[in-house]
């Protein structure tokens, strides 16, 4: 069963962010996750929500997407987002 990763980002530093963007696609590439949503333009259609920045990752079940998360590769970007962002994020298990 799919498993995804669910974000919204507010970035708070775009300079340092950079580094994350162009490193990141390639730790889930190798984790065989895909991006269905980069960062496109959201629309609030209930509640009071006001997401910033929305990704969404897919893989192909919450065991890998659970070990690209806690990878070697994908470790030290962490930190990076961290410092860069303000982040949410959840694992939703698919249907």
């Amino acid at each position: 069963m799919a498993a995804y990763v669910i974000a919204d980002i507010e970035v708070t530093d775009p300079a340092g962010f950079a580094e994350y963007q162009q490193r990141v696609p390639a730790t889930i590439a190798a984790y065989s996750g895909r991006y269905l949503v980069r960062g496109g333009a959201a629309e609030v259609a209930e509640g009071d929500w006001s997401p910033r920045r929305c990704v969404v990752l897919e893989f192909a079940d919450m065991a890998q997407l659970k070990k690209w998360y806690g990878s070697a590769e994908y470790r030290p970007l962490i930190a990076i987002r961290a410092r860069t962002t303000q982040s949410n994020l959840v694992f939703v298990a698919g249907v």
